[in-house]
């Protein structure tokens, strides 16, 4: 039995069915705006993609946790 994914992670794939992306285009939207805050990068996914605030919020998140893992990878 697989373990129940959590965190912003949990969100992807109502994201996906949302807003018809895989995850990976929104992971590279973000590239847009990568020297930004979390704040702005939220802001730019809900003003230039009509996103809602919690989605924008768990993508920023997980891409933010993900490059203070692997910081070699951006």
């Amino acid at each position: 039995m697989s373990e129940k994914v959590k965190g912003p992670a949990s969100y992807f794939p109502s994201i996906e069915e949302k807003y018809g992306k895989p995850m990976e285009y929104w992971f590279k939207q973000l590239t847009k705006v990568k020297t930004k805050t979390h704040m702005e990068q939220v802001a730019f996914l809900k003003n230039e993609h009509a996103m809602g605030h919690g989605h924008a919020n768990a993508i920023v998140a997980y891409v933010k946790a993900k490059a203070a893992k692997w910081p070699s990878a951006n």
